[in-house]
């Protein structure tokens, strides 16, 4: 039976409706797994340092379809919540419109840029090349990468989330082979890995693009002639301010991970923050799946006033964020060395440091979870200013707070367990949130 936002849910059938969008976040990420799993085992450490040292830089540009896909949906279903579609449809039509002309402009921005910013970032030498020829053909697809991002939310607005599914799927599988084929095959190295990621890419942004533009399209949504909305383009940015922080503050604490590293430990440090990146990022793409997923159910039933199903809601998201995190953990230490060893296991010393590092900041997810339902949460009620603030404090000033202080005390154990220590307190702030807007939202 099709599951539609208007509907009572209980835990299975939340699980049921959200499940898509954790395995669409779980394939996104195999984009960036595959490049380092390449990069790493058949061109080099080096090269494998260089993608790790510029991936925040390219990432930077991407938050700009996170933002305008989460902040968009909400208030696209918030207008079919109130029974408003047209208005609907016509928002959805402007953003992505709006995207496609970010994406050109920022592609462009960040070609130019390219090369001072990967020397300010420590890259010199063969090092620097390898970032140039890498961010090169990543930014050529940025638009593309936009439009993912923005269509990643608005599939589950339109009730279309296993399509949603079937697409990320598509990609991350064309990203696999074609790696293999580029990489190992035909050994053209850093390159190869930047064109296998951009071509999925493109597939994942243009597939939902021709969907909706396609007239027997039956969801919910679909792209008609775009009319300009200011106020619409500005609430959808201010609500999507969150998921705009949270990317770019993301970004830049990762440029000052790299830093501590590069001086605690040297290119080693870097390449082993790569891998637990890389390995997180999937472990952590269940709770965005699960955040992205349930948004717009929040929305429908804050748009209809329907308090007694946002309790509902509420209160399930919060068991299941907690009980996803103790697995997580579980789990995460339990493969912390063979996950480790797929990237590294020609480095016996690299190896140990990186099965190190990971145990010890995968502690994080006992309440990473919550936290970034957080977020999502006020993002879906409409309350951007929240959510940016939850975001800001928990990705930037606690993490640089933590990551400045801790390996003073711990040394290089420090830089691993700060983002443990940063989630704990953006956690207070989070529980001080929930209670303090508890009477105003009625969940």
């Amino acid at each position: 039976m099709k599951i539609q936002l208007s509907d009572h849910f209980t835990t299975p059938r939340l699980l049921r409706f959200v499940f898509p969008s954790i395995m669409m976040m779980i394939f996104t990420s195999i984009y960036g797994v595959v490049d380092g799993l390449f990069v790493s085992n058949f061109v080099g450490k080096t090269p494998f340092a260089a993608l790790n040292l510029i991936m925040p830089f390219l990432m930077l540009f991407g938050a700009i379809g996170f933002m305008l896909g989460s902040g968009g949906s909400a208030i696209v279903a918030k207008h079919l919540g109130e029974g408003e579609r047209e208005k609907a449809i016509s928002v959805f039509s402007m953003l992505t419109v709006v995207t496609v002309l970010c994406g050109v402009f920022f592609s462009t921005l960040g070609i130019v840029l390219l090369r001072p910013i990967a020397a300010m970032l420590g890259a010199e030498g063969e090092m620097l090349e390898y970032c140039v020829s890498y961010g090169r053909i990543i930014l050529l697809a940025l638009t593309a990468f936009m439009l993912q991002n923005l269509f990643q939310s608005f599939l589950v607005t339109a009730e279309r989330p296993q399509f949603g599914l079937y697409v990320t799927v598509a990609a991350g599988v064309t990203n696999i082979v074609l790696d293999f084929l580029f990489v190992a095959v035909f050994s053209w190295g850093i390159v190869g890995a930047a064109a296998a990621t951009a071509i999925s890419q493109a597939i994942g942004g243009l597939v939902p693009l021709v969907y909706f533009l396609h007239p027997k399209n039956k969801s919910l949504l679909r792209l008609t002639r775009p009319r300009f909305d200011g106020h619409a383009l500005l609430h959808t940015c201010t609500n999507g301010s969150s998921e705009l922080m949270t990317n770019l503050s993301l970004s830049l604490a990762n440029m000052l991970y790299n830093f501590q590293l590069m001086r605690l430990v040297g290119e080693d440090g870097i390449a082993a923050f790569g891998v637990v990146m890389y390995v997180s990022f999937i472990f952590i793409t269940v709770f965005i799946g699960y955040s992205i997923g349930s948004a717009p159910i929040i929305s429908y039933h804050y748009g209809a006033q329907n308090k007694a199903e946002l309790r509902n809601l509420f209160r399930k998201s919060l068991v299941l964020m907690s009980v996803f995190g103790v697995l997580m953990v579980l789990l995460a230490e339990l493969l912390a060395k063979p996950l480790s060893a797929f990237f590294v296991g020609y480095d016996p010393e690299l190896l140990t440091l990186t099965t190190r590092a990971f145990s010890l900041y995968s502690l994080s997810y006992l309440v990473l979870g919550v936290n970034i339902f957080s977020s999502a949460f006020f993002t879906a009620l409409g309350n951007g200013g929240v959510s940016a603030t939850l975001s800001f404090l928990r990705l930037f000033v606690f993490q640089v707070l933590t990551l400045l202080l801790m390996p003073i005390w711990l040394g290089v154990n420090g830089v691993w367990l700060s983002v443990l220590a940063s989630e704990l307190l953006a956690l207070c702030v989070s529980i001080s949130f929930f209670l303090g807007q508890k009477k105003k939202y009625g969940y």
